[in-house]
C-alpha cells in the first residue's frame, strides 16, 4: 500500500494503533477524546476502516473478547505505510462551522433566534475552552509536546470563536 490509497482517517487508526491493540469501540472513544475538535470521525467510518486495513493487511485482527469486542493490532505493512503517511505535507484545511454557515446567511434569520444560536455556541465553546486549559498542565508534565502544540492550537480556536461571537453580539440588532 502507499501513501496515496491510505486517507487520513485511516491514518489516524494507524497511529492510535501504535499504542498497542485497540478494538473498534476503543478506537471511537479514542478519536472522540483527542481529535475530534479538528477531524471528525465517526463510528461507522472506524469500523469500515478497521475492515479495509485488515484486506489490506495493515492491521490484524484479534479473537473476539468480552462483550463481542474485537482488538485489532498494527502490522509491520500498517507501521510502514502510516510511515510514509505522516511523512508527506499534510493537505489544506477543511473548515466545516455551522455556526458560520448560518450567519453567512443570517439574514434569512430573525435576529433573536440569531442572537440565540450565538450564546448558545458561544457558552459551549467558553465550556469547551475551560476544559482544554485544564489539560495543558498534565501534557506539560508528561512532556508531551506534541499533543500540547494541538492542544494550545484548540484553545486558541476556541478563544478566537468566544471573541467572534461577542463581536459578532455587539451588533444593535441582535
Amino acid at each position: 500500500m502507499n501513501r496515496q490509497d491510505l486517507n487520513p482517517t485511516a491514518a489516524s487508526i494507524l497511529g492510535f494503533l501504535h499504542e498497542g491493540p485497540l478494538t473498534g469501540w476503543d478506537l471511537v472513544n479514542k478519536t472522540t477524546t483527542t481529535i475530534a475538535d479538528f477531524w471528525n470521525v465517526t463510528k461507522s467510518q472506524v469500523y469500515g476502516e478497521l475492515r479495509h486495513l485488515a484486506e489490506q493487511g495493515l492491521v490484524r485482527e484479534g479473537k473476539t473478547g468480552r462483550r463481542e469486542r474485537r482488538p485489532y493490532t498494527i502490522t509491520k505493512s500498517g507501521r510502514a505505510a502510516f510511515s510514509e503517511w505522516i511523512a508527506r505535507e499534510p493537505g489544506e484545511k477543511t473548515m466545516r462551522f455551522p455556526l458560520a454557515l448560518t450567519m453567512y446567511f443570517g439574514r434569512h434569520v430573525e435576529p433573536s433566534r440569531l442572537a440565540a444560536f450565538c450564546r448558545g455556541h458561544r457558552a459551549r465553546h467558553v465550556a469547551q475552552l475551560e476544559t482544554l486549559q485544564g489539560f495543558v498542565p498534565v501534557l506539560q508534565k508528561a512532556g508531551a509536546d506534541h499533543e500540547l502544540a494541538v492542544l494550545k492550537l484548540g484553545i486558541g480556536f476556541h478563544a478566537l470563536v468566544v471573541n467572534w461571537i461577542d463581536d459578532v453580539l455587539k451588533k444593535p440588532d441582535r
